[in-house]
């Protein structure tokens, strides 16, 4: 079996990112669910806007976005509705429309022939033998075996690699369901929608090229109900929906605690939501893929004697920050809190 110096499981924008940071004496095997293009095969469910903290990370690697990736219109304000206070509010916001498909391929263009990448490849087993790890994997319908010094978790929320190297761990976790309409308003729009009484979490909308995406995060069990008694109380406010034209579901992390980050051990290593590093005020997850992407990169080209401790260490920061939308997402969530914010006319609403 072939031996690599690094495995990354998963091409989203963490694992992508990764993949093209690495120096190209590694020798590095990238392993990914979609197909390397076109609509077939698996898609991230997403809503598909890119925060400034993420536009950030592409200034610093000196990369611009193509025009392909993104969606019509772009939209600065966002439409923040409160159902339980009847208050309604617009804030400035400054994201970026995109096709978060296309923007996932388009990541992965992006990495080097240096590196081995499977598309349409699910990885199926990892197993710790002495200094390697062993990892088995589909691909064009049989099972191949490879071995790697370290394994770099990049695969989201139901991430393989966690779960592997931490089997007792458990994060909160929401369903994500959106469904797509043909856009029937006059005027295009984002928007952010509280309702306690549906879910202790929010839910949202977006116009993109054509369509109108409705979406929230909803309990797991029940979740589908909600989100059809949501959109029954929003027509009341004017939304309009029709047949939808496609349903996504997916699984979204919400850390709600400190210990809810977790970094890796033992030459294994989480990026992006695989690691917890994802916004619990506005379940946004792109930037802190790119920015923990970029940290680990740097640690691998700097050829640390102990990369974990400094992974560790250096994704401090982030933690920090992290945990900081923990604290504002109590406040959100909160009906009597979110009613005085959105009073005095000067909240920080999240959408992503």
């Amino acid at each position: 079996m072939e031996h690599y110096d690094i495995a990354i499981i998963g091409l989203g924008p963490a694992g992508a990112t990764l993949a093209r940071l690495l120096d190209s004496d590694l020798k590095v095997i990238a392993l990914d669910k979609k197909q390397q293009k076109g609509e077939e095969g698996f898609q991230k469910p997403c809503g598909g806007l890119l925060a400034p903290d993420a536009q950030r990370s592409f200034i610093r690697s000196r990369i611009n976005l193509p025009l392909h990736v993104l969606a019509n219109p772009q939209i600065f304000s966002v439409k923040t509705v409160d159902l339980q206070s009847d208050i309604e509010c617009n804030y400035q916001r400054s994201y970026i429309n995109i096709n978060r498909h296309a923007f996932d391929l388009w990541l992965k263009t992006l990495i080097p022939d240096s590196v081995d990448v499977h598309h349409d490849t699910l990885c199926k087993r990892i197993k710790k033998e002495g200094k390697f790890y062993r990892i088995s994997f589909e691909e064009d319908g049989s099972t191949r075996e490879i071995f790697a010094r370290y394994i770099v978790g990049a695969d989201g929320a139901n991430s393989l690699v966690r779960r592997t190297i931490y089997p007792q761990h458990t994060i909160r976790k929401y369903q994500a369901i959106q469904q797509w309409f043909p856009e029937k308003h006059a005027q295009p729009f984002l928007s952010c929608i509280f309702d306690n009484n549906i879910t202790d979490c929010y839910a949202w909308s977006m116009s993109k090229d054509g369509y109108f995406i409705f979406g929230g995060a909803f309990p797991m069990k029940g979740g589908r109900e909600q989100y059809s008694t949501l959109k029954q109380k929003m027509t009341l406010r004017s939304f309009v929906f029709g047949e939808a034209i496609k349903e996504e579901k997916c699984i979204v992390l919400c850390p709600s605690k400190w210990s809810d980050f977790v970094c890796g051990k033992d030459n294994a290593f989480l990026i992006g939501e695989a690691a917890g590093f994802i916004s619990a005020s506005s379940l946004e997850g792109i930037s802190y893929a790119l920015d923990s992407a970029e940290i680990l990169a740097n640690i691998f080209n700097e050829q640390h004697i102990a990369p974990n401790a400094a992974y560790l260490k250096r994704t401090g920061k982030l933690r920090r920050k992290l945990f900081g939308k923990v604290i504002k997402a109590k406040i959100l969530t909160s009906a009597w809190s979110r009613k005085l914010i959105m009073k005095s006319g000067f909240a920080d609403i999240p959408l992503a």
